[in-house]
């Protein structure tokens, strides 16, 4: 664990936009986007892949290639016991509760619902640093966020126009799994630890496998008999989504403030459908051009707020 100047450190570094952490963020960007297509293809009807199966088997195999990674590099393996604690905690709110229930709901949500309600991480998180802080977000940071979520509904709505189908607990899911995955990420952003990334994200993909298996065990869910689009979408998300992208975004939340780390859930769905858009021959529409524009305009505010409070800073 780290000592109080450790982490003032930490944090004095994390004020700094550092290149290692904007390649690490683009990373996030790409990957995570183009995920919404192979969960899609991965857990659809037919496809063979109980849902919470599908995430338990992708983390856990994820996990333990994280860790083998690390023991090869001769990383140091081993956590604290406080370090374990803060592994598992996270693991469990970015994996189980975040990405878990999103997968649960989308089920029973349109997809379009699903992005604006997702969208919402970086209020959530402006709103638990504030209440961490005791300090209230800039005007200029709420109005980059808002923006920005205003591009995402405006994305959504061609899906939402054909009918929203949605019922009370997969809206109930889509909201805590924001919240869930919102405080995940400011506790390690807040504690960070100092093993090597994929040693971290190791342990967190396998504490959020754990917790997938005890899903699967309470909901029953059948043996999985996955297709092969399915096998290769789960082969996707295993290597991209979770060995490199989320390594990545663990070093996100280390380098970079938390305000402008959590724009990848704007930029997400803007890559997503442009993947759309490319591989499966979705439509560009109007809608699609004015939130695109929104959600970059918002991502950029967030970056023009974080360089002005840096200079002040200085």
């Amino acid at each position: 664990m780290q000592s109080a100047s450790a982490a003032t450190s930490g944090q004095a570094e994390r004020a700094q936009v550092v290149p290692a952490g904007i390649l690490h963020l683009s990373i996030v960007y790409v990957i995570w986007g183009s995920t919404y297509l192979a969960i899609r293809i991965a857990v659809r009807e037919g496809s063979g892949f109980p849902p919470f199966t599908m995430s338990m088997t992708r983390v856990l195999l994820a996990g333990t290639l994280l860790l083998m990674l690390g023991a090869l590099r001769r990383k140091r393996i081993r956590p604290s016991r406080e370090e374990l604690l803060v592994l598992l905690g996270s693991g469990l709110l970015l994996w189980t509760g975040g990405n878990g229930l999103v997968t649960w709901a989308e089920q029973q949500a349109d997809s379009g619902l699903a992005a604006m309600i997702v969208a919402t991480i970086p209020i959530w998180v402006a709103l638990i640093e504030a209440l961490v802080d005791r300090r209230l977000p800039t005007i200029r940071l709420v109005l980059a966020l808002l923006v920005g979520f205003v591009g995402i509904s405006l994305l959504s709505i061609p899906s939402l126009r054909t009918g929203m189908r949605a019922d009370v607990m997969a809206v109930l899911a889509l909201l805590g799994a924001t919240i869930s995955w919102s405080v995940g990420s400011v506790l390690q952003n807040r504690r960070a630890v100092s093993l090597a990334p994929q040693v971290s994200a190791g342990y967190q993909s396998l504490a959020g496998g754990l917790g997938f298996l005890i899903l699967v065990l309470v909901f029953g869910e059948p043996k999985p008999v996955p297709t092969d689009q399915a096998w290769l979408a789960w082969g996707y998300l295993v290597l991209f989504g979770s060995v490199i992208a989320f390594t990545s975004y663990v070093q996100v939340l280390r380098l970079l403030p938390m305000s402008i780390a959590m724009t990848y859930a704007y930029v997400n769905p803007v890559i997503a459908v442009l993947l759309g858009a490319l591989i499966l021959g979705e439509p560009i529409t109007l809608w699609t051009i004015s939130g695109a524009v929104l959600v970059i305009l918002g991502v950029a505010g967030v970056f023009r707020d974080r360089s002005i409070r840096t200079k002040l800073a200085a």
